[in-house]
């Protein structure tokens, strides 16, 4: 009865369309790689304290809209194209990057030009904070990191392999859906203190360190 029970749970198992344990081994992974700061996470904060929690959570959802795109890609074969090409993911990570760098001074030259100013400061709308997080995102190094490193070894190659992505991608956009908005949020938290034109300037000046550094970490992975 026990090997019965036995066969009868290993069927059930092999039913499922991924592997529980290496699923586990995937959550455990993917906790670790969303919750540790780099350019996503870096964006998420600075777009934040520069725009407001709206535009923070806007940007969130572009940068997982990237994520999806790359989880389509890779059921159609896209990381193996890159890992032949690899010189053409170089050339957009240093696109992403050169954005990034532009975006943050922008921010540098505000917090410079504001200086004086003591005007009532309006914490600007999200319009561009979408496209922007798609863009970070789309060029980020850890997403190519992460399709061609990172999830090959947890797919079962005796399982169908679109249910199996279906299930990696639940877990990475719902990660990363939870850790960039808490980084978003907590950015957005310190943009009440936006009237202040001292704090202004020096919130100016961190915004754009951090996206230059979040561009600095594209380059270095890239």
């Amino acid at each position: 009865m026990v090997v019965h029970g036995g066969a009868a749970y290993i069927r059930a198992m092999d039913h499922l369309p991924v592997d529980p344990a290496r699923y586990g081994a995937f959550l455990v992974a993917m906790f670790v790689m969303a919750i540790t700061p780099g350019p996503a996470n870096l964006f998420a904060i600075a777009t934040g304290m520069e725009k407001g929690k709206g535009a923070a959570l806007a940007g969130v959802a572009g940068m997982n809209c990237a994520t999806l795109i790359w989880f389509i890609g890779s059921a159609l074969g896209l990381g193996a194209l890159i890992i032949a090409f690899p010189q053409a993911f170089h050339l957009l990570a240093l696109a992403g990057a050169a954005y990034l760098v532009w975006l943050g001074l922008k921010s540098l030259w505000a917090g410079w030009k504001n200086a004086e100013s003591h005007a009532v400061a309006a914490v600007r709308g999200g319009k561009s904070a979408f496209v922007d997080g798609f863009a970070v995102q789309i060029a980020n190094p850890k997403a190519l990191l992460f399709f061609t490193a990172v999830l090959p070894p947890f797919l079962d190659v005796d399982r169908p392999l679109v249910p199996q992505l279906l299930m990696f991608a639940c877990a990475t956009i719902g990660m990363d859906l939870i850790s960039m908005s808490a980084y978003g949020v907590g950015g957005a938290a310190l943009s009440d203190r936006m009237n202040e034109p001292g704090f202004r300037r020096g919130f100016a000046i961190l915004v754009g360190v951090l996206l230059i550094t979040a561009a600095g970490l594209i380059v270095s992975r890239g």
